[in-house]
């Protein structure tokens, strides 16, 4: 989770910064394509919000289908008259489109099979060791064990970002979306 509590602030720059861009194209584009960001926005919340994999199909979904209404939206407002300044705006799309593809790839990136069973076998190695280095019963031995079961607790928790029991909100998507003017 710790790559896409990164993406989500970089999700959230690249949305605002297209949002604040939609000043360069015409005034009815303009407030068509700020409409579309905010429920993009939207999606993008929800996204990281959805703990089931049946809410995160629809908020895909919905989310490429409003990726699709956003990139016609600004390609048809700039076709007219292509100049520096209305690329700056199709290069800002394409950021806040590539954003969510760089999110999608850091929450499918987890931590591989290979890497838990070598993470188990050297937690069961300490344990053995401790055991067998440890004749005498004493209220310490349970110490080390009990700190390396939080440990791999945590480092599981972190990697599945949809369950577990610790839950990040996407902080900087829903301050974006709490500023943007409703149109």
């Amino acid at each position: 989770m710790a790559g896409g509590l990164w993406r989500e602030e970089a999700e959230a720059n690249a949305i605002g910064t297209e949002y604040v861009r939609a000043d360069f194209v015409p005034a009815e584009a303009a407030a068509k394509v700020r409409e579309l960001l905010k429920r993009y926005t939207d999606q993008r919340i929800a996204f990281y919000l959805a703990r089931d994999q049946s809410q995160v199909g629809r908020v895909n979904a919905d989310t490429a289908e409003l990726q699709g209404e956003l990139w016609s939206s600004v390609v048809g407002a700039v076709t007219p008259q292509q100049t520096p300044v209305t690329a700056l705006v199709v290069s800002g799309m394409n950021d806040v489109l590539n954003s969510q593809g760089y999110t999608q790839a850091a929450w499918w990136n987890r931590i591989p099979v290979a890497a838990w069973g070598l993470m188990g076998l050297i937690a069961l190695a300490c344990n053995l060791l401790l055991g067998y280095g440890e004749r005498r019963t004493s209220p310490f031995a349970l110490v080390l064990p009990i700190v390396v079961s939080i440990s791999i607790f945590l480092i599981a928790d972190i990697d599945s970002p949809r369950g577990g029991a610790i839950h990040v909100s996407p902080q900087n998507l829903i301050a974006l979306s709490n500023s943007m003017k409703p149109q």
